[in-house]
């Protein structure tokens, strides 16, 4: 098993850290992992991505140029990388925000509402949280334990309100794959 993910959105939607989780859960279910963001001029205020690979065999490289999933959080980024998704790939897209549809017959494509349900739990900063859930979901390369495991240790002092919220959100998105 070997995906190779890119994650891909506005700087304040949460990709990285999308991407970010996906490589401690990885590490913590004992894959081999990176995490490769991009840390361009693209930060401020345009799209930023990160790369993942999650492997049970060792990782040559974290770079690649044909991901195995993409998720676009915004237009821009389906735009750009939608063409070099692998035939038979998957592409998870933000339907709040992107009003595009995958083109390519060849691809399996989820269309995640991140900011309605977002917002139906509470709290519009939690729509990575549904897009991570939706993509635990439709793969089923990581477990939910797992990831929930970590929003625990995440969100720790006085930020631990924040646990239930974000499991929500989580459950939410993972109850989008049917």
């Amino acid at each position: 098993m070997k995906k190779e993910i890119v994650i891909s959105g506005f700087g304040g939607q949460g990709g990285l850290a999308i991407g970010k989780n996906l490589a401690e859960a990885g590490m913590a279910e004992g894959l081999n992992v990176t995490w490769a963001p991009s840390y361009g001029p693209e930060m401020r205020g345009g799209t930023a991505n990160c790369s993942v690979v999650l492997s049970d065999k060792p990782v040559g490289s974290p770079v690649f140029n044909h991901p195995t999933e993409l998720i676009a959080m915004n237009e821009p980024s389906l735009e750009k990388f939608e063409a070099g998704v692998v035939t038979g790939g998957t592409i998870f897209v933000n339907s709040s925000v992107v009003s595009d549809k995958v083109s390519r017959p060849d691809l399996t494509a989820y269309y995640i509402p991140c900011a309605e349900i977002a917002d139906e739990v509470g709290n519009p900063k939690v729509g990575n949280m549904v897009m991570l859930g939706a993509y635990v979901a439709a793969t089923k390369v990581l477990k939910s334990e797992t990831i929930e495991t970590m929003i625990h240790e995440m969100f720790t002092g006085s930020k631990a309100k924040l646990v239930p919220l974000n499991i929500e959100a989580f459950r939410r998105g993972m109850a989008c794959i049917q």
